[in-house]
Order: structure tokens, then C-alpha cells, then sequence
């Protein structure tokens, strides 16, 4: 009879993590990528190189709330004069629920010239909060949390880069938009993108097809008009980032692609 207590308790432990997933995660199909994926990035002001960027999901999926889950990083940092100016050394990373694409815990490190950012975002889904801590700059250690309650299927920005990539848009017409929404440090967010047509586009890794996108930015004080912000995607199955131009009123800033590897699908490259 114990032993049998003993296996039922275990059997209700365990349905507690499974059945109770029922309804929370909303599966999202993905021809788009998979894990071992590496993404090369040049970074320019004007006409100056000043940077470099990387884009990884990890080879093997980790498990986080019981659920499979890509790790996405993104490292980015200066080179050159620019690094003995204004050094910047970013890493960003999430792991993100391989079925659903929501995020389970993200992170950032962030070191920018003398200023310093270690944040650490846990998502609750089934309970729909977040918890969001920083780490004290003085102690080490981290401080209270601050907690919040958010919308079902919310994301942050790298499982929204990765949800964006699995969108269709065959069907869209030049002046469409929709909706990206997400949390990003303690603020929820929700960010028109309109659909620009496609076009083909160079970059350092060669000329492709692309869809160009470019997000309805509100006023504020770093970028500037209509337009500021232009994104080229793949225009295949894998719909990488391809090409980013910022205009901002200190100047222009841009990205574009260099390398890549581990591809799901064919790029779709321009002779």
C-alpha cells in the first residue's frame, strides 16, 4: 500500500506539469530555423565600421519549466578606434519555448562604456507574471524583484524575432500592417510594423531577395521621421535579417549581414 501511495504521488506530480500545460502554450508551426544557426553582422555609422554582431541559436534545446526550449545569444561590440572611444561589449540572450515561441527566462548583460546592466526576466505562463531582477551595481547581488502581470503569448524581443520569422507573408500587400507585442525591461509594448514590398538588397554576404519591413516608430528623441527604422528580411523560408538602416537624428546606423551558417533552408541568394 505505501509503495503504492508512493506511485501515485508521483504519477499526480508529474500530471501537474503535463496537463496542466493544456491551453496555456499555443503551438506555432516553424519552417523558419533550428538550432546550430549562426548569423554574422557588420555594424556602421555613416560610412564607418564600428562594430560587430552575432546571432546563435545553441546547438542542443534546454529544458526550462519542464518545456523544450531553443537558447537564442546575441553578442554585439565594438572594434577598431571606436572601441578605445566608447567600448561596448552587449550579450543578450532568452530561452525560448521550442513548440510556442514565448520566452521562459531572457537575460542581458550589459557593459557600454562606464555604464553596467545585468538583468535577468523569468515568465511565468501559467500564472501570466513575469519577474524581472537587476543586479546591483554596488553589491554584485541581485535586488528584489519586481513583479508583473502580462497578457497570455507575451514575448520579449528575441522570441518575437524569432515569431516574426515563422509569419507568412505571401498574401501581404505594400502599406499593410501588424501588431508585434512584447515586454522589454518594465514596459509593455505594442509596435505597428508596415509591410514595404519586397526588393532585392546587398549585403557583405552577398545580394538576395528580400521583404522589407519598417516599424511605425512613436515620437521620441533618438530617431527621426517617417521611416526611421528599415528592416530587409529573407525573402525564403528562413527569413533572416538581412539588412537594418536606423536614421536618428545624431545620425545613421546600420547592420548587414556578413556570414552565416547552419541555415534550415536555402538562402535565397542573387547571382
Amino acid at each position: 500500500m505505501k509503495n503504492l501511495l508512493q506511485l501515485a504521488l508521483v504519477f499526480i506530480t508529474f500530471s501537474a506539469f503535463t496537463v496542466g500545460d493544456e491551453g496555456v502554450y499555443t503551438d506555432v508551426p516553424n519552417e523558419s530555423f533550428y538550432t546550430g544557426e549562426k548569423l554574422t553582422y557588420k555594424v556602421t555609422f555613416g560610412i564607418f565600421s564600428i562594430g560587430e554582431a552575432e546571432m546563435v541559436i545553441q546547438d542542443n534545446f534546454y529544458k526550462v519549466n519542464h518545456r523544450d526550449c531553443y537558447k537564442i545569444d546575441v553578442y554585439g561590440k565594438t572594434t577598431g578606434m571606436v572601441d578605445w572611444v566608447a567600448k561596448v561589449d552587449d550579450h543578450w540572450g532568452a530561452y525560448v519555448d521550442s513548440a510556442a515561441l514565448v520566452p521562459h527566462i531572457s537575460y542581458r548583460n550589459i557593459k557600454e562604456g562606464n555604464y553596467r546592466k545585468n538583468e535577468v526576466i523569468r515568465f511565468d505562463h501559467r500564472s501570466n507574471q513575469i519577474e524581472a531582477k537587476v543586479k546591483d551595481k554596488k553589491t554584485g547581488e541581485y535586488k528584489e524583484p519586481n513583479y508583473y502581470y502580462a497578457p497570455e503569448n507575451i514575448r520579449d524581443m528575441l522570441a518575437g524575432y524569432l515569431y516574426l520569422r515563422t509569419m507568412d507573408f505571401s498574401k501581404m500587400k505594400k502599406g499593410d500592417r501588424f501588431t508585434m507585442s512584447g515586454f522589454f525591461e518594465d514596459t509593455f509594448y505594442e509596435l505597428d510594423v508596415e509591410y514595404k514590398g519586397t526588393e532585392k538588397v546587398k549585403t557583405k554576404a552577398g545580394k538576395f531577395k528580400a521583404i522589407k519591413l519598417a516599424p511605425i516608430m512613436p515620437d521620441n528623441k533618438l530617431f527621426d521621421g517617417e521611416d526611421s527604422i528599415l528592416v530587409w528580411i529573407s525573402n525564403d523560408k528562413n527569413k533572416i535579417p538581412l539588412k537594418i538602416e536606423a536614421k536618428m537624428f545624431i545620425g545613421s546606423t546600420g547592420l548587414e549581414l556578413s556570414d552565416y551558417k547552419n541555415l534550415r533552408n536555402d538562402l535565397n541568394k542573387l547571382n
